[in-house]
């Protein structure tokens, strides 16, 4: 029985790897080999990943690292589960309390955007779940690579780089002081290829490992947390680790022709995506899509749309005004297609700044499928390092607003709207494989790009990630790469698009794809963009 989308052209300028045994997709070669080893051990795919995740967060820390939250979506058996990792701003942060101290956003640095870190229980949680190795097992690997050190990449090192540089201006302040302890090497970032040891997350990864994570939360390491909070201002309390739980929850879809479209339902954006495709359809039905030079106009308005139609409702779920149903329900679809123009380009407000996250896609020899996503959000996050743990603390908080009365507002308990969004495609109810670009508000966008190559272009998972991209920044503003082709950028400037070539390829996301092409063989890509690497056998 096939499951191909299509006869797909395998010219790819890059080798396409087929796997049968196992593979794992991910931005870091040494992650996708710690993924590996223990698929080859016996483990699954929910092993894999959760294995591969902690090694990014030790040879990636520019990115993410486990202090911050992370979402999955699981095939287990040929059916569907979500994991929502993501954590509550702390019961003693509330919105009164930031307009009594006169801030009119929440920043980037400092304890106000951090809010509880998720990913350690999320690992504990999805290993009880469905795991298959004693969980131990998953972070021997890479507490060994702590302990004995590792090559850093160029890429991770220019990350690493420009992080210090941004936060260089506050070493004197004792919550910050950590992180230069704990990510510098005699006060300066490492290099390419320099040798990195992080004996301090070793130990925080065998505690983990060791107590499935409740160490964290209740244990020695909680305690660690909530001390340094309270000497250096912060919000966090033992309550607030303590009632952290990751949520199981049903991932939401749309139709795209034969295809299931699945992404987390809110706090995530993944909803973007999906009403993107949405718009695409009704104008399809229209006459208005089609291929020719005017699809990407079409395209980029569509997304546009649904970014802005979507931000007014994203939040904790718990706080939201309408339900995922009722923002994908046709009458609201047709209410955005209608407001897209032939021949000009909506003006639309800006999108906050770009961070970090990795992602990571794997498959077993079951045919066990995972789309997993994990992030500091800015870079190595909040700034905040626990002393002596290599914890990382997140600034998702960062993704509150100010606005009173407004869903995703800031305030005690509270979700905060979150970027990450991991992806999944099934076809006639068959697994087909995960999917996900990392990269911010770039990823509903890469989202979109990948799925439309792979589905509406024929192309194979190598060519999706490697085609070239664009990335509407806000307003008019859209940038493009170097190789996208100029005469369909031309067409846009026309329709009022403020079109712009960009040589920054940190712009336009990384992703993975894995994708069945038959009963018992998958085809991957990965991402050029970055140090992408799939690990098969």
């Amino acid at each position: 029985m096939s499951y191909d989308v299509h006869a797909y052209r395998f010219s790819s300028r890059r080798n396409i790897i087929f796997s049968k045994n196992g593979a794992v997709a991910t931005s870091h070669p040494l992650a996708a080999q710690v993924g590996l080893d223990v698929l080859q051990k016996g483990g699954n795919a929910v092993d894999a990943a959760i294995a591969s995740a902690a090694a990014l967060a030790v040879f990636e820390p520019t990115s993410n690292g486990i202090g911050g939250d992370a979402f999955a979506i699981i095939c287990m058996k040929g059916k569907l589960y979500g994991i929502n990792g993501s954590g509550r701003s702390p019961e003693r942060l509330s919105y009164e309390y930031l307009r009594e101290k006169n801030i009119n956003r929440v920043p980037k640095l400092g304890w106000l955007p951090v809010t509880v870190p998720g990913i350690p229980r999320t690992w504990a949680q999805m290993h009880k779940r469905f795991g298959r190795l004693k969980f131990p097992e998953l972070f021997s690997e890479t507490i060994e690579y702590c302990r004995e050190g590792y090559p850093v990449s160029p890429a991770v090192s220019r990350s690493w780089h420009h992080y210090f540089y941004k936060i260089s201006d506050y070493i004197c302040k004792p919550c910050f002081r950590p992180w230069f302890d704990t990510f510098t090497i005699n006060g300066r970032p490492p290099g390419p290829g320099e040798i990195v040891r992080f004996p301090c997350h070793a130990e925080t990864l065998e505690k983990i490992g060791q107590t499935y994570a409740e160490d964290f939360y209740v244990g020695e390491i909680a305690d660690d947390i909530v001390n340094f909070s309270n000497i250096t201002s912060g919000f966090l309390s033992k309550d607030d680790l303590e009632n952290f739980s990751p949520e199981w929850t049903d991932p939401v879809s749309a139709s795209y022709g034969d295809y299931e479209i699945f992404e987390m339902p809110p706090n995530t954006q993944g909803i973007i995506t999906l009403i993107a495709l949405k718009i695409l359809i009704k104008l399809k039905e229209e006459g208005k899509y089609q291929d020719d030079q005017d699809s990407l106009h079409y395209e980029i308005e569509s997304l546009k749309s649904s970014f802005q139609s979507a931000n007014g409702y994203i939040a904790d779920r718990e706080h939201m005004q309408i339900t995922s149903e009722q923002m994908l329900d046709d009458r609201a679809i047709d209410a955005l297609a209608s407001s897209i123009l032939p021949d000009s380009a909506l003006c639309i407000p800006d999108l906050p700044s770009r961070a970090g996250t990795v992602y990571i896609a794997c498959h077993d020899i079951h045919g066990n499928m995972v789309s997993y996503i994990q992030s500091n959000y800015g870079g190595f996050g909040s700034g905040i390092v626990i002393p002596r743990t290599g914890i990382a603390l997140h600034n998702r908080g960062n993704n509150f607003n100010m606005i009173l009365h407004h869903p995703n507002c800031i305030d005690a308990g509270k979700k905060p709207y979150h970027t990450i969004m991991p992806g999944f495609i099934m076809k006639k109810g068959i697994p087909l494989g995960p999917f996900g670009v990392m990269g911010a508000f770039m990823q509903p966008q890469g989202h979109l790009q990948v799925l439309l190559n792979l589905i509406d272009k024929g192309m194979n998972p190598q060519e999706a990630l490697d085609a070239p991209r664009w990335n509407w920044l806000g307003k008019n503003r859209v940038i493009f790469e170097q190789e996208f082709d100029k005469t369909l950028i031309d067409n846009l400037r026309i329709k009022n698009h403020d079109a712009e070539i960009s040589c920054n390829y940190s712009l336009f996301g990384r992703g993975q794809v894995m994708w069945r092409y038959s009963e018992n063989v998958f085809c991957s890509g990965t991402e050029k963009r970055c140090d992408g690497h799939i690990a098969s056998f």
